[in-house]
C-alpha cells in the first residue's frame, strides 16, 4: 500500500506563525505611532512659523496686524471690517490656509496674551488651553 503524503500546514504551525507576527507587530507599533505623533506636533510647528513669517510681511506691507476677529484669513484675502488695511498685496500672503495636522484651523490672538501676536493650534486633544496647545511662544519646544 501507498503511503499519502499529506501537503499544507498544521492549524498548530499556522497558529505558531501567527503568534509571531502579533509579537512583532506589538513590538513595532508602538514604535511607529510615536513616529507619526512626532511628525503631526513639528508640522503644527513649522505651519505656525511659516503663518508668522506670513503676518510679520503683512506687518510689513499694511502696518498694521490682523485683528482677532479678521483671523489668519486676512493672509489669504483683504479684509473688510476695521481696520481696513491700506497697501494689502494683491493675490494676499498666502494661497490658502492650512488646517493643523488634527484637521482644525490655526488659530490667532491679535493682540496676543503671551506675544504681540498669537499664533496657535490645539494640539492633539484639540482642547483650549492645555499643555499640549502648540504656539508661536513655544515652537523652540518642537523643532
Amino acid at each position: 500500500m501507498k503511503s499519502v503524503k499529506q501537503q499544507g500546514f498544521s492549524l498548530i504551525e499556522v497558529m505558531v506563525v501567527l503568534l509571531i507576527i502579533g509579537i512583532m507587530a506589538g513590538l513595532i507599533a508602538p514604535s511607529i505611532l510615536g513616529n507619526q505623533a512626532t511628525a503631526q506636533i513639528k508640522k503644527a510647528a513649522v505651519d505656525i512659523q511659516q503663518l508668522e513669517s506670513a503676518l510679520e510681511l503683512y506687518k510689513l506691507k499694511t502696518n498694521v496686524f490682523p485683528t482677532t476677529e479678521q483671523g489668519l484669513q486676512a493672509l489669504v484675502t483683504a479684509p473688510t471690517s476695521d481696520p481696513v488695511p491700506r497697501n494689502y498685496q494683491e493675490g494676499g500672503f498666502i494661497k490658502r490656509l492650512p488646517e493643523d495636522p488634527w484637521g482644525n484651523p490655526y488659530q490667532l490672538l491679535s493682540p496676543g496674551e503671551l506675544g504681540v501676536i498669537d499664533i496657535f493650534s490645539f494640539g492633539p486633544d484639540m482642547q483650549p488651553g492645555t499643555e499640549d496647545d502648540i504656539g508661536n511662544w513655544n515652537l523652540n519646544d518642537y523643532l
